[in-house]
């Protein structure tokens, strides 16, 4: 859609975010008081120093310094453009992004949507068309409602189908090239990537097609094949049938991981709505993400060959990091020569279900895996055991679930659990040998601010704290940042309910604004005793006064080089 989104919807979209909804979609957050920690996407650190601030509406990293509101981490932690991260947060919010049709920028973006909506629709007419791909679904036990429900279709067997469709300009074929769709020879020539698959849309979280996975009907290699990665499609981001289980469950209280689109769909099939698969690729933090922010109870079904195995261990690995209290992990093995498709058609939903419950918790998982590469019945075996499994239990958070993983090891290897405790833990992460986030955050924070710089930390504190002041006196004050000062008493005065992370935003280009992140991360006391709005307004004063006494010692030393204008003496009168 082209034309500029209206100001007003950019400020009351960001007064009405929840950043801490956008941020811990994508990073794991802890509850810190009124805020939220985490250790920081944007830089490699052990002690958590990035934290979320509700009220305020934004972020900030006291070790990178990154920081910016709920659209900037968007724009930061997903590569988006402002564009693309306005209309994102709205897409979460269910609302329409208004424009003003007076501009008329280009919206590439809007356009490869559009390319990839369609091209789901000419497939899935094609689908109708091909008995033999009707047929082979209806094998694999697909029906029509659920082929129409995740959008099947069907890619003909040609060179240039979707060239022929969708390629007729430069333009469009830019397109087609763009979103993975076809590919382009050395020669320079092009020609469809799909080609006589069942054709799989990958949707992303407001449902667009974002990409496509394509199944061969017989034996083509490769067996599956999906989009390359591009502007709309991060395959370690995106897992395949999520948006579908968003839509059938009003309330999430599992998800299954599975390896294919087809087990997903087979599951769905038969009433089970809480798959979903990863796209090519192992699990990621990305994924986890994703899971835990819907969900307590994430559960791994793999098959039990020798490959399933591998694919779980990675898994467990890269969950290792994200587990804690109140979050269940488990491992499923499917039967040698079952997938979860072939399994749930031949033994029925119920069968997978009580598969899925007798699954192996994560803890068990990890002490039996490791347990089975060593001889447990004696010393040499019992210290191999805890040298295997020292990097995996660092890897997990302090909390009562590491607590009880080291207490199951150490009941396995006949230690008392603090002993194997400070055996595992690595010196440099105990708790006595490294700075606390709120050291760090104090050190970073000594010296005392200027006036002008203090009047601006409690205004992006307490921004209605200066719907009411009178700062006529500041237009006097010859000092660096009244200017700024000026301008957010402005903007807050003129838009009263803006908050801290919509004044961020409006200062986001603007080089004397570009610091404003900063000062609004800078700690004030937090008591009752404390009034941000009086301090506020005593800075103010403060700095008419200065002004006052700056205009005072201007007119003194001019009256000594000549005579002062009668408006100037009637001024230094008043002044004095």
């Amino acid at each position: 859609m082209a034309g500029r989104i209206p100001q007003d919807f950019i400020d009351d979209l960001i007064a009405r975010a929840d950043i801490v909804e956008v941020v811990g979609r994508r990073v794991e957050l802890k509850k810190a008081g009124r805020e939220f920690k985490a250790c920081c996407p944007f830089h490699d650190e052990k002690t958590p120093s990035f934290t979320v601030s509700p009220h305020k509406g934004f972020y900030h990293c006291f070790g990178c310094n990154a920081h910016g509101t709920a659209v900037g981490f968007l724009m930061e932690h997903d590569h988006m453009s402002f564009v693309e991260a306005i209309e994102s947060l709205a897409g979460q919010m269910g609302v329409e992004v208004p424009r003003d049709e007076s501009d008329q920028p280009a919206r590439r973006y809007d356009e490869l949507f559009t390319l990839m909506s369609n091209t789901q629709q000419h497939w899935q007419n094609r689908l109708r068309e091909h008995a033999p791909a009707v047929a082979y679904l209806k094998e694999r036990g697909v029906d029509g409602a659920t082929a129409k429900r995740f959008g099947i279709g069907y890619s003909p067997d040609g060179w240039s189908e979707l060239i022929d469709k969708f390629g007729g300009s430069q333009e469009a074929l830019e397109r087609l090239l763009a979103t993975g769709l076809v590919i382009r020879k050395d020669n320079g020539r092009h020609y469809d990537r799909f080609r006589d698959r069942i054709m799989f849309p990958i949707r992303d979280a407001r449902g667009r097609c974002i990409a496509f996975g394509g199944r061969a009907m017989g034996d083509g290699e490769p067996k599956y094949l999906n989009s390359p990665e591009t502007v709309l499609f991060h395959k370690g981001r995106e897992l395949y049938g999520l948006y579908e289980a968003r839509q059938a469950l009003r309330h999430i209280e599992r998800l299954v991981v599975v390896e294919g689109y087809m087990d997903v769909v087979a599951l769905a099939r038969n009433g089970i709505n809480f798959a979903v698969a990863t796209l090519g690729t192992a699990t990621t933090p990305d994924h986890l993400n994703q899971l835990f922010r819907l969900t307590d109870r994430v559960e791994f079904c793999f098959d039990g060959d020798r490959a399933g195995k591998k694919a779980a261990w990675r898994a467990l690995e890269t969950t290792l990091p994200h587990i804690r209290e109140g979050r269940q992990v488990h491992f499923v093995f499917l039967p040698d020569g079952h997938d979860p498709d072939t399994y749930v058609n031949e033994h029925g939903s119920q069968a997978f279900i009580d598969l899925l419950d007798a699954g192996m918790a994560l803890s068990e998982y990890l002490i039996e895996e490791l347990a089975s590469q060593v001889e447990l019945d004696n010393a040499d075996g019992r210290a191999r055991l805890v040298e295997l499994a020292r990097p995996l239990v660092a890897k997990t958070p302090d909390g009562v679930y590491r607590e009880l993983l080291i207490a199951s090891l150490a009941e396995r290897v006949g230690l008392s659990a603090p002993k194997l405790d400070s055996m595992i833990r690595p010196k440099a992460s105990r708790p006595h040998d490294s700075p606390t986030p709120a050291t760090h955050h104090k050190r970073r924070s000594s010296g005392g601010p200027s006036v002008v710089r203090r009047a601006i930390t409690l205004l992006l504190h307490q921004p209605d704290g200066a719907v009411d002041l009178d700062a006529t006196s500041l237009a006097s004050v010859d000092r660096p940042g009244v200017d700024l000062l000026i301008s957010l008493i402005e903007t807050v005065q003129s838009e009263p309910t803006i908050n801290t992370a919509g004044l961020l935003e409006r200062w986001r280009h603007d080089e004397q604004g570009r610091h404003l992140g900063k000062l609004a991360a800078v700690e004030i006391p937090d008591d009752e005793d404390f009034d941000p709005r009086a301090e506020l307004a005593a800075c103010i004063e403060q700095l008419g006064t200065m002004g006052r006494r700056d205009r005072i010692d201007l007119l003194i030393k001019k009256q000594r080089v000549g005579p002062l204008t009668k408006e100037e003496k009637a001024e230094l009168r008043a002044l004095s």
